[in-house]
């Protein structure tokens, strides 16, 4: 079938991590995304199917995007249901596809979301012939908001959250989403023309990613995404479009290295970790996304850290936390001597620690910068504890 039997987009929704709204948004805008607006929980764009491919495709710091494809008032569940029947469900969906619903109620009539989802969910079943299923892949999961009477239908088009890239397939204790990592490096100012060090590097989801955006490397070349299963998906030209962004952010990579004057290849992201079980697993994860070239991983001890040859970047770290790893007093040692390596040899380089823990954060001695807003994740309020250029030892910031 052909893209344009797809039914319309009505409105492009990126859904953010809480905090971090206005990162995607600024993301959104660099890469040539029409009209980002933030609003509660993510970003609006303006755009068609091609928009809600190259979302998918190319931002970092997206958790998911939704497409929304109609919408009608609903005082009850009754209506709600010969509304829902009378939606054109296979300019959208496939018979063939199997198709989870969620719903959610605010300030409305219709105040069961539970009965809610059931309606919409059978009325697909029995109109459009789509099976239900659960959450899952090769499941295409429409979202049911109703609120104030107002039912509103979208599509996830992304399916798997966009954190999971298709190549970090081993993972360390508390492993920090992709898709965080991304943000937290936006917010610290890397953009690829700097080296990035993480001596507490877990499985490398940090150089990983920094040594991606260096590479212009498009996040989702590796993997699937829900969209594909719709109605009118156009598998040719989705393969030329995503052919395209690849190509496009790569020269844009290569333009940009020139003009800063960066040689080609040399090994610019490092991490290390007292684990040797990570050390040979972010190797691994690297190797497969494909930048196991411009990454080098070692065991290697806080105490024993020192600068790569080369101009200073930034070090970022997602230390231990009391909560998760290990008892929270034991920790401060821990943070006290990496604030005293930062301090003593990596004069020049930018901080950033990731953690929930003011008081862990500020027991490094680093002198941060202006706190930012923290970041909801895994039951934790994150916060990017960030520095300038540390100054030489002796000397005043």
């Amino acid at each position: 079938m052909a893209e344009t039997a797809l039914l319309a987009p009505e409105g492009l929704f990126l859904v953010a991590v809480p905090g971090l709204e206005a990162v995607l948004a600024e993301e959104a805008a660099a890469q040539g995304f029409a009209a980002p607006s933030v609003v509660p929980g993510g970003v609006t764009i303006a755009g068609g199917w091609d928009e809600v491919w190259r979302a998918n495709l190319v931002l970092r710091t997206a958790s998911r995007v939704l497409v929304r494809v109609g919408s009608f008032r609903a005082l009850h569940l009754a209506q709600l249901d010969k509304r829902a029947r009378r939606f054109a469900w296979g300019a959208v969906l496939r018979p063939d596809v199997p198709v989870h619903v969620e719903a959610t109620c605010h300030a409305s009539r219709i105040y069961h979301a539970g009965a809610a989802a059931e309606r919409v969910a059978r009325a697909i079943a029995e109109e459009l012939g789509a099976p239900l299923a659960g959450p899952g892949e090769g499941v295409v999961a429409v979202k049911v908001r109703i609120d104030d009477d107002l039912v509103t239908l979208s599509i996830d088009t992304s399916g798997a959250g966009l954190h999971k890239r298709g190549f970090r397939t081993e993972v360390a204790k508390a492993p920090l989403r992709e898709t965080l990592a991304a943000a937290f490096l936006r917010q610290c100012g890397h953009d690829g023309s700097g080296p990035v060090v993480d001596p507490m590097c877990g499985s490398g989801t940090f150089v990983i990613e920094a040594a991606e955006i260096a590479l212009g490397l498009v996040p989702g070349r590796g993997r699937a995404f829900a969209f594909e299963l719709l109605a009118g998906f156009d598998a040719a030209r989705w393969a030329g479009l995503r052919d395209a962004a690849a190509a496009e952010a790569a020269a844009a990579t290569t333009a940009e290295a020139a003009a800063a004057e960066i040689p080609p290849g040399p090994v610019r992201f490092h991490g290390s970790d007292r684990d040797s079980g990570a050390v040979a697993m972010a190797t691994r994860n690297a190797a497969r996304a494909g930048v196991g070239a411009v990454c080098a991983f070692e065991r290697r001890a806080i105490s024993d850290l020192s600068p790569p040859e080369g101009p200073a970047g930034l070090v970022i770290v997602n230390p231990p936390w009391g909560t998760r790893i290990g008892e929270r007093k034991a920790l401060f040692g821990l943070h006290a001597a990496f604030g005293q390596v930062m301090r003593a040899r990596f004069a020049g380089w930018r901080v950033g620690i990731v953690t929930p823990d003011g008081g862990l954060a500020r027991a490094t001695g680093l002198p941060f910068l202006p706190q930012l807003p923290p970041v909801a994740h895994g039951g934790q309020r994150l916060t990017l504890w960030r520095t300038g250029p540390l100054p030489a030892p002796g000397q005043s910031v």
